[in-house]
């Protein structure tokens, strides 16, 4: 019989991290802002370095007291000292360091998330090298100016659609020596939304998308918009979507067919039967930029989700607002 090698259980450990963090930090999910690190909330421990410099300490010592050396005993006690005035400054330059929350911009699916923390600090001492890591994501280092405030913005990877949040972030600092890590850990109640990353190479939109009245297009007039294409040098320059081309696109000609009106619904159950739901999403979404950027009217039918024709902004991130909450459950 081959022997079955057992594998460490990584949700076991998850779960245990977890309880450990809930129990050392008081988390009980996520936190109100603002946050204020207090004394119970900040741990010191020391580094590899700070491991070294304490063998180091130990081995003065012991050479100190076998051989009867004064000076060797003065440079003991000074480094010992220089060692516990670290451990005080560390843990002062991370306790009660007040924690707010800023405004997360939505981005697309795929993209990069940011999450804005504002640290506060009360004291007239600044506070050194603060690193904020995030669950997922880089670390990021910042000062905070005595009697200031600091903005940092967390970055975190948005792999999927909908609601995101940053998860727990640890706070830490190894000032002033290296020899000691105060570090705490929050959970900001901050959430950002990520919309269903564009499809590439989206084909135009259809013209039996562009009518909104019931009414079917026609095939020659210059009133209905139906959709866009590549430019060629034949096309009138009224009928170029300056918009896309300010914004760095490729230029696109608008496509018009008669009956009255630059508007188009952007229809669920017009779609390729084929596509699944992701997909239908994503083609959704690059519609929505495409419009947009064609300077037209458009309204959006997916199920349980009716937005009628509207131009602008404010209209543009409602319909990619419904797209990235399809399907998600209100409370999330």
């Amino acid at each position: 019989m081959t022997p079955t090698l057992a594998l460490p259980a990584a949700p076991a450990l998850a779960r245990l991290r977890d309880f450990v963090d809930r129990w050392l930090f008081r988390l009980a999910g996520p936190e109100p802002a603002p946050i204020v690190l207090g004394q119970r909330r900040v741990f010191v421990l020391p580094t590899r370095a700070g491991l070294a410099f304490a063998a180091t300490i130990v081995t003065l010592l012991i050479g100190s007291i076998n051989y009867g050396l004064s000076l060797g005993y003065a440079l003991t006690f000074l480094l010992a000292g220089l060692g516990v005035v670290s451990i005080l400054h560390a843990f002062r330059n991370l306790v009660h360091l007040g924690i707010e929350y800023g405004r997360c911009d939505p981005v697309f699916c795929g993209g990069v998330a940011r999450f804005p923390l504002v640290l506060s600090n009360r004291r007239a001492q600044a506070r050194i090298a603060l690193v904020l890591t995030p669950a997922v994501g880089e670390p990021a280092v910042v000062d905070v100016a005595g009697g200031a405030s600091a903005v940092v913005a967390l970055a975190v990877p948005a792999r999927r659609r909908g609601w995101q949040r940053p998860g727990r972030i640890r706070i830490e600092t190894t000032f002033p020596l290296g020899l000691v890590r105060a570090w705490s850990v929050i959970e900001p109640d901050m959430r950002c939304l990520v919309w269903p990353s564009p499809e590439r190479n989206a084909p135009p939109i259809e013209a039996g998308q562009a009518p909104s009245d019931g009414t079917s297009a026609g095939a020659g007039g210059s009133d209905d918009f139906s959709g866009l294409r590549g430019h060629r040098p034949s096309d009138s320059p009224r009928h170029v979507a300056w918009k896309s081309a300010a914004r760095g696109a490729a230029l696109l000609t608008k496509l018009f067919a008669g009956g009255g009106g630059d508007t188009v619904w952007l229809d669920w159950d017009r779609l390729d039967a084929g596509l699944s739901a992701e997909a239908r999403l994503s083609r959704l979404a690059a519609q929505v930029l495409r419009a947009r950027d064609g300077g037209v009217r458009f309204g959006l039918r997916i199920p349980g989700v009716v937005l009628a024709p509207q131009s602008g902004a404010a209209h543009v991130e409602a319909c990619l607002k419904a797209l990235a909450l399809h399907g998600e459950s209100p409370a999330r």
